[in-house]
Formats: structure tokens, sequence, C-alpha cells
């Protein structure tokens, strides 16, 4: 009686082909991931040092007693530079994208090289599977990686007086603060793949993932605000701590709203407050976003990423075993 061994099917194999045809730029990408690490740290280490220089114990750079507040020039710059380090990020996990919807996907398929593979004891399914698996896996401990120096960096930075543009609301500086992050990563990759099946061109594909991820990061960052219920303040109450200020104006006697772009002429404003009052407003109202807002929000938005990513994947290996079986 002979007995018939079966063994599951690996994706050691292709992912080991794939990190050889790839190397070079697997080797760019840990230099980029380098290079972010050695900027932030480098900021830090520059910004301790000017403190040594400092004239006055609260940072201030002028003689002390000065009305006048000047921060050094390596806190500026590394504030300037940390504002958008969110942003920087973003687009990394957008280059892992095209990446994958060019060299890594469609390229085989405009050339045919993929058949080399298929005919290898490598279905469809398990070569499209490796080809997301590697970049996945890096993408995301890059992402790890980069998340954990950028709060560490702009942590300290934010100990000092008057720091600008790094609160955790701010558009470059919000991306990078969570896992809306990974989000980003992973609709990259899937809508790399979902183009390059599509579309089975490099370029076109490439350019097509760039596009839909482009649009979709500018869609959420508009709509930000709105994922999570603002919680409202009337009357001349401020919210404390840093918080979001999403909207401001009056309400009328029956609670309509009226916003100060309802005053906005062609001359500009002239007194908001009168005008706003004019309309009917008879006491102030400001909706915003406390930090406790931080979570809720990221946690909404990567949920939102996270399902066009599982969408995205669904129709590209629906289209790979519809056109391939």
């Amino acid at each position: 009686m002979t007995t018939l061994a079966t063994t599951r099917p690996s994706l050691r194999g292709p992912v080991r082909v794939l990190v050889r045809q790839h190397r070079t730029a697997l080797w760019a990408a840990l230099a980029l991931l380098l290079a972010g690490v050695g900027a932030v740290v480098a900021m830090r280490v520059w910004i301790a040092v000017r403190s040594s220089e400092e004239l006055c114990a609260d940072g201030d750079v002028t003689p002390c007693g000065d009305t006048t507040y000047l921060t050094t020039y390596a806190r500026t710059s590394t504030e300037t530079f940390l504002s958008e380090g969110g942003t920087t990020m973003v687009l990394l996990a957008a280059l892992v994208g095209v990446f994958v919807a060019g060299p890594l996907i469609a390229r085989e398929l405009d050339s045919g090289t993929f058949r080399l593979a298929w005919v290898q004891s490598v279905s469809p399914t398990r070569w499209l599977v490796a080809r997301l698996a590697l970049p996945l896996v890096l993408a995301s401990a890059g992402c790890v990686v980069l998340m954990a120096v950028y709060h560490w960096g702009r942590a300290f930075a934010s100990d000092y007086p008057y720091t600008y543009n790094l609160q955790w609301y701010a558009e470059g500086v919000y991306p990078g603060l969570g896992p809306v992050l990974l989000g980003y990563t992973v609709l990259a990759v899937s809508l790399g793949a979902l183009c390059a099946v599509l579309l089975r061109r490099t370029l076109l594909a490439a350019s097509a993932t760039a596009l839909l991820y482009g649009l979709t990061f500018v869609t959420m960052t508009k709509v930000r605000h709105h994922l999570w219920q603002p919680v409202r303040l009337t009357g001349d109450v401020r919210p404390e701590g840093a918080a979001w200020y999403v909207r401001s104006g009056m309400l009328t006697s029956s609670g309509k709203e009226v916003g100060r772009e309802n005053c906005y002429t062609v001359d500009g404003f002239v007194d908001p407050t009168a005008c706003m009052r004019h309309r009917g407003g008879v006491t102030f109202f400001l909706d915003h976003h406390p930090a406790s807002h931080f979570w809720p929000l990221q946690l909404v938005e990567t949920g939102i990423l996270l399902a066009l990513a599982a969408l995205a994947l669904a129709l590209a290996f629906r289209m790979l075993r519809r056109r391939h079986g």
C-alpha cells in the first residue's frame, strides 16, 4: 500500500525569489528608513546641544527679562521638519504601493515572465499572495519603527514653550502618530495589486495607484473631523488642553447656527460678531475635538482604510482568478 504524503504549499520559495529579484529596491527602502531615523536623532541632538547655549532657563535665547521671545534656530528647524513627518510617512507608504503596482506585479504580467513561476507548481493565487506578503510585512515593520522614532522626537520638541505645528491634530503630524499610518500602508499595497492586475502595464498601474491613493488621502484629510462627533461648548467657555477647533459661530434663539463664514463679503470681515448678532445670533458656540478624541478618530479612519484595502484585495484576486483560473 502506497502512502501519499500531502504537503501544504509554502510561500518560502516565491518570497526568496522575490527578495533576490528586488534586492536593490529592498536596500533602497532600508536606506530610506535609516535616513528617516537618523534625521530625527540628529535633530534631537542638535536641539540638546544648542540648548546649552541659551541664555535663559525657559529656553529663550534673548537676554533674560527681554519681552521678545526668540527660540533657537535648531528648535525652529526641528519643529518645521517634524511638522510634516506624518505626511512624509504617508508618502513613503505611497511609494510602496507604486512599487507593488509597477515593478512587482504589473511588469511581470506585462512581460509574461509570470508564466515561468506558474508552470513550476506555483498557482496564480500563491504567486500574488507572495507578492503582497513581502511588502506588507516589511512596510508595516518599517512604519512601526518610524512611528516610534517620530513619537520620541516630537515628544522632545514639544517639551519646549511656544511649540508650533506639532499638535496631535495637525495635518502633517496626525498620520504619523497612530495606526492610521498602517491603514494607509495596507491600502497602498492593496491598491497597487488591484491596479496591476486590472491594467497589466507597469507605468499605467503605478500612476493609477498613486492617483487613487492620493485621492483617498486628500479626502480622508478633509473629512477627518467628521469621523467622530465633536464636543460643543456654548457661551464664552473655552476647552482646556490641546483641543482641535472644528467650527465656531453663534446660535440663534431657535438653535440655528450662524457661522463666521456667513459674514464674509468681498470686502472681508468687518465685524463678524456684530454681523452674527445682526443675523439673530444670541450666544457663541464652539465645536471641538478634545485630546481624548485622538484614538476614536484614529481607529475609525484606520477601519475605513482597512475596509477599502480589503475590497481592493478581493477585487484583485477575483480578477486574477477570472483571467487565469
